[in-house]
């Protein structure tokens, strides 16, 4: 079967740390699907405040994630302590994607457990119909996107 690949940017210009809880683990025994998508909502949500806006107030509009996408890696445990870094991709007249990858260190190594991207659009919730992207939000992603190798 073949899997899904992402082209993933060389440079992350935002990171936080989070850290597994127990109810981020599955039935496996490690980090699960959904807890994934989580943190990488947590990053998102971190990462747009540090341009200065909000999903539910971003320069203007909202934002809605259209679509994601995500490559597992490695299995992640309670209690590892995540880098989860963001970078912003392609922009369009409508919306942008963002790119994730989270990573901890184990025996001093650095292991990525997975990474993404997510579609996200701007998006009227008073009309519930898809926006396009202000100025502002644009100008604040292309700052913040990195330079393509």
């Amino acid at each position: 079967m073949p899997r899904i690949k992402l082209e993933m940017p060389e440079k992350f210009p935002f990171a936080c740390s989070l850290s597994v809880r127990i109810g981020d683990i599955n039935y496996g025994g490690h980090l699960g699907n959904d807890a994934v998508l989580s943190f990488f909502h947590e990053a998102r949500l971190q990462y747009l405040a540090s341009i200065g806006c909000s999903e539910l107030d971003a320069f203007g509009t909202g934002l809605i994630m259209a679509d994601t996408a995500v490559n597992y890696m490695h299995e992640g445990f309670h209690g590892d302590k995540l880098k989860v870094e963001v970078a912003p991709g392609e922009i369009t007249s409508r919306g942008f994607a963002l790119f994730y990858r989270i990573s901890c260190l184990r025996d001093s190594e650095s292991v990525v457990i997975a990474q993404g991207r997510t579609g996200m659009l701007c998006f009227d919730y008073t009309t519930r119909k898809v926006a396009s992207l202000p100025a502002a939000l644009k100008q604040r992603l292309e700052h913040e996107t990195p330079d393509p190798a």
